[in-house]
C-alpha cells in the first residue's frame, strides 16, 4: 500500500514584515431592536480623510529678506503654486508682524491632516507637531523639493537654510525677521534654519543680506488635486 503523507507540527513564526498603513475605511453599525430577539442593522461607512494632506514646498529659488512683506512672499508662492498646475492655495512659512507661523493653517486643519512634500511623502504627522518644541524635527527619509521639482537638499546651493522668522514654537519673533520681510540689509537679521539638522524651526539669526530657501504651505484645497506635469 501506498504510504500517506501526514502533516507535521507547524514550524516557527517567521519574522514581522514590513509596516503597513492602516486602512482609511473605518465602519459603524447602528442597530434598532425589532420583535422576537431580531435586530435591524444599518452598517455605514466612514472614509476618513487620509486623501487630504497639506504639501510644503520650496520657491524655485533662495531669496533675502526683503520680499516685499509678507504679502509679497504669499504672492510668489501663489503663482509659482499656479503655474505648475495646484489648485490650492499656498501661503509663505513665515511669521511676521501681521502673524505668528504656527496659525496660518486652517484651525480645522492643523491637528488631523499630514504635512507631506511635492511627491505626497510625509514630513510631519499633522501641522502642530511641527510646533512641539522640538525645533520642527521632520522625516530623515524624506525630501522637500520646489514647485519646479528640485530637491532642495540635494541641489548645488551651497547653504541649505530656510527663512521662517519665528521660535522653536512657531511664534515670531519681531527682532529676527528681517523689518517684517521688507529688507536686505546686511545688519539686519532673521531667524532660518540649517536643513541639514533635519530641523525645519532652527534657532539661527543671520544678515537678511544672504538669500536663503523659502517655503510655502498648503493653506486651503480644492479636492486636493495636484496635477503633476510629465
Amino acid at each position: 500500500p501506498a504510504a500517506i503523507s501526514v502533516p507535521g507540527p507547524p514550524g516557527p513564526p517567521g519574522p514581522p514584515g514590513t509596516p503597513g498603513h492602516a486602512s482609511p475605511v473605518r465602519c459603524s453599525t447602528k442597530c434598532r431592536k425589532m420583535g422576537r430577539g431580531w435586530s435591524s442593522c444599518l452598517i455605514q461607512s466612514m472614509v476618513l480623510l487620509l486623501l487630504f494632506q497639506l504639501h510644503l514646498v520650496a520657491l524655485n529659488a533662495p531669496l533675502k529678506g526683503d520680499m516685499r512683506g509678507i504679502r509679497g512672499a504669499d504672492l510668489q508662492c501663489y503663482q509659482q503654486a499656479r503655474s505648475m498646475g495646484h489648485t490650492s492655495t499656498y501661503r509663505a512659512f513665515l511669521s511676521s508682524h501681521l502673524q505668528d507661523l504656527a496659525t496660518i493653517v486652517r484651525k480645522a486643519d492643523r491637528h488631523n491632516l499630514p504635512v507631506v512634500n511635492l511627491k505626497g511623502e510625509v514630513l510631519f504627522s499633522s501641522w502642530m507637531s511641527i510646533f512641539s518644541g522640538n525645533g520642527g524635527v521632520f522625516e530623515p527619509s524624506a525630501s522637500i523639493y520646489s514647485f519646479n521639482g528640485r530637491d532642495v537638499m540635494t541641489d548645488s546651493a551651497p547653504e541649505k537654510m530656510v527663512w521662517h522668522g519665528s521660535n522653536a514654537v512657531g511664534t515670531r519673533l519681531t527682532t529676527n525677521y528681517c523689518e517684517a520681510w521688507r529688507t536686505a540689509d546686511m545688519a539686519v537679521t532673521g531667524q532660518a534654519a540649517l536643513l541639514q539638522t533635519g530641523r525645519l524651526l532652527g534657532q539661527h539669526a543671520r544678515s537678511c543680506s544672504n538669500h536663503y530657501i523659502v517655503l510655502c504651505i498648503e493653506n486651503t484645497y480644492v479636492e486636493n488635486t495636484h496635477r503633476r506635469r510629465t
